[in-house]
Formats: C-alpha cells, structure tokens, sequence
C-alpha cells in the first residue's frame, strides 16, 4: 500500500463539553487525489482534518496513513508525511523571521548549513515567497502569511498536503496565486472549503460533510450538479455553475 495512501473508519470525536463533532466518519483517499471536504459551519470540517496529523485525538476510531495506524508512537513518522496548513496563519508563524519560520521543520528534521540554507530558498522561491525570508512574520499581508505558512509545510516534504479553508482572507489576486501553486503540487490534497469555485477547479472529488457525518462523497461536478443534494447540506453550487442572472450562461471565475 503507498504511504500516501489515507484511510479513516468509523472516526468519532466528541469534545469535553460534549459537542457530538464527528459520528462515524469512513472514506479512503488514493495517492495523488485532490479532495475537498465541504460542508456548512459546524459540519466538522476542522475537526476531522485535524485527526489527520494527529492534532486532534479521536474518541473513538481508527486511521491510517498508509499501513501505518496513526498513534502516539508514530506520531512523528505522520507528521512527516502529512503537512498541516492551519485555516489561520498566525498559528503556524512563530520565529522573528520568515527565514527561521520555515527553516524550524527541517532544523528538527537534522537538516543543517548549506542544506537547510537550500532547503529555505528553494521551498520559499517555490510559493513566490523568497524575497520575504529577512521580513517577521507579523510584517506581512494576509496573502503573503498565508503563502509562508504553506512553505513552512512544504519545507518538510510532505506526501499528503492537509490545508483548512486555504483561500480565506485572500483578495482575488492572491486567491488565483495560491490555486495556481496548489495546482502544482502533485501528490496527495486534502482540504476544507467553502470557496466552492476552487473545488470545482481543483478537485476531481468531493465530500460533503453534514452534522458530522458524510452525506456524499463522489465526483464534483455531479454533486454541485444535485441541487437538492446541496441544500440538504446547506450549500449552493459554485458561482461558475449558477449562470449568468442576464443571459443565462456559464460564469468563467
């Protein structure tokens, strides 16, 4: 079995005030697929990528990246082939520089000298970022956190990438920089969004998410194609398949 390969069964998760998040969650994710977990607020979106990597502990459950069952044991081994990128990046942006920001995984890692120094640069002129390495963090826009918050993940080499509502926040410009970037990462994406027009364009395949259990999880374009589907689930197709209000064709977003 590839190690890129993430399988979830039966996830349970209920917090301490007795939030009931995620009922039985179950689905298999092939190396180099695209999927989006989409749902409306409070579905457990965050909740469940959050087991993916270990930062959540479930209730009940198992998964597996690979043949490897997620663990404390083999936490580390995870978190090297899982990258997380957090929906807000203030939480991953720590160190004085954004050079230190990215360099910290791969330091951790034994990476030292001109191999880190090359693993820094490569990874931050990778998501346009390599003029920022001397900046802090709290220096830069939204855009540009978000893009060194990406490096930072992407500094450790990861096989799956796992990222919670990546174009939040952004303006249009920097929404369109980072769908190109992420179109260019060929191995294994997961994440959550509710910007349905970047699923459409990245995601062959799609979960919806609903009082924390799976209500579908099939192809993108018949789900936002199910009208009926979609409200259920308290969602609307993507701006691109609703038609222009005027004359009635297809958006170009």
């Amino acid at each position: 079995m590839s190690h890129h390969i993430v399988e979830v069964t039966n996830l349970r998760h209920i917090y301490a005030d007795g939030t009931v998040a995620l009922q039985g969650v179950s689905f298999r994710i092939h190396h180099g697929e695209s999927v989006a977990i989409i749902g409306a607020n409070g579905a457990g979106k965050s909740t469940l990528l959050q087991h993916l990597n270990g930062y959540l502990e479930a209730t009940s459950g198992d998964i597996r990246i690979g043949d490897t069952p997620l663990s404390k044991t083999t936490l580390p081994d995870i978190r090297r082939t899982v990258g997380m990128v957090f929906q807000n990046p203030d939480d991953q942006l720590f160190m004085p520089t954004v050079f230190d920001d990215v360099a910290f995984g791969p330091l951790n890692l034994g990476l030292t000298g001109e191999h880190l120094e090359k693993r820094v640069a490569d990874t931050l002129e990778q998501v346009g970022a390599g003029h920022l390495s001397d900046k802090p963090p709290y220096h830069l826009s939204g855009g540009e956190k978000k893009r060194v918050a990406i490096a930072t993940v992407l500094a450790m080499s990861p096989d799956i990438l796992v990222m919670d509502e990546p174009t939040s926040g952004l303006d249009p410009f920097a929404r369109r920089q980072l769908m190109d970037l992420l179109g260019k990462f060929h191995h294994t994406k997961i994440f959550t969004s509710h910007d349905l027009d970047m699923v459409l364009a990245l995601c062959e395949r799609t979960i919806i998410l609903h009082d924390g259990m799976i209500m579908a999880d099939g192809a993108t374009e018949e789900i936002f194609r199910n009208e009926q589907l979609l409200a259920a689930g308290r969602l609307e197709k993507p701006f691109s398949m609703q038609g222009c209000p005027i004359c009635g064709g297809r958006l170009n977003l």
